[in-house]
């Protein structure tokens, strides 16, 4: 199969708020009050959690139907932890992402335990945003001036 290419485009609102567009959705990224936004949407970094719980859902059910059983429902608990210093300028001491992501899945199945340790383990190696997660991704950043006439 060939690659599939994603992409977003948006534009920024205010100095906390940026509107994206991908596909036919918009999605607001903002900031709470308490960090300078608005609160009209998610802020980037719980997008990056949703994103991986959206990913191991998906996952999730396709390796459960290729082992023989039905989610019914699938819960996802996401927690994440950030010094924030760095982000404010205040230290440069820790890294400015993640320090640590948790993850509980709760799947209502009637799949016995070993069958669930055993998804749990093929999901974990199948979900793509978890292993853009844990593994370097080339990043290509780049500026381009737009002159105001």
């Amino acid at each position: 199969m060939s690659d599939l290419i994603f992409s977003v485009k948006g534009e920024s609102n205010s100095s906390a708020k940026f509107i994206a567009k991908t596909r036919q959705f918009q999605l607001t990224i903002d900031e709470p009050e308490g960090l300078g936004g608005t609160d009209e949407g998610a802020n980037p970094v719980e997008y990056i959690l949703a994103g991986l719980a959206g990913c191991l859902n998906v996952v999730g059910h396709i390796v459960a139907k290729e082992l023989g059983f039905t989610i019914d429902k699938l819960k996802i608990e996401v927690v994440g932890n950030i010094n924030p210093d760095r982000l404010f300028g205040a230290s440069d001491n820790e890294r400015a992402g993640f320090k640590k992501i948790d993850l509980k899945l709760i799947p209502e199945t009637d799949a016995p335990i070993d069958i669930l340790v055993k998804w749990l383990k093929i999901v974990q190696d199948r979900c793509p945003v978890k292993d853009n997660l844990m593994n370097i991704t080339p990043i290509g950043i780049s500026v381009e001036k737009q002159y105001v006439a």
